[in-house]
């Protein structure tokens, strides 16, 4: 007889491994990619969620640092209000006691006789 090659089992299974590997291997990419493509879609969400959330925010920052300039105007005007009210009570307060000091050096000078003021 004549010598045949004889194709040792080993040769063909991981041919045949490679095979039936290979649709797994496909499954499991499709599926990590699905899953990936899932990741990716929550992300997006979240970020535009966060984009919204932060332009809510920048909004009420520049509603509070509108109010704040407004405040400051007021006050400005309330403090210069204050200062001229303060002028004029001084003023006022000055003429009264140049005309109480006129007053008595007239009863003084008419020897009148003016009550001490302790």
């Amino acid at each position: 007889m004549a010598p045949t090659m004889a194709v040792p089992s080993t040769q063909t299974k991981p041919h045949h491994r490679r095979e039936v590997s290979a649709v797994p291997q496909s499954e499991m990419l499709r599926r990590r990619n699905e899953e990936l493509e899932k990741e990716l879609k929550k992300s997006v969400e979240r970020e535009d969620k966060m984009r919204e959330e932060l332009k809510k925010i920048w909004e009420r920052l520049r509603v509070a640092e509108e109010a704040e300039e407004r405040l400051c105007s007021q006050l400005g005007e309330f403090e210069a209000e204050a200062v001229d009210q303060a002028r004029a009570y001084r003023t006022r307060v000055l003429n009264l006691m140049d005309q109480l000091s006129l007053a008595k050096k007239l009863l003084q000078s008419a020897s009148v006789p003016v009550p001490s003021s302790q």
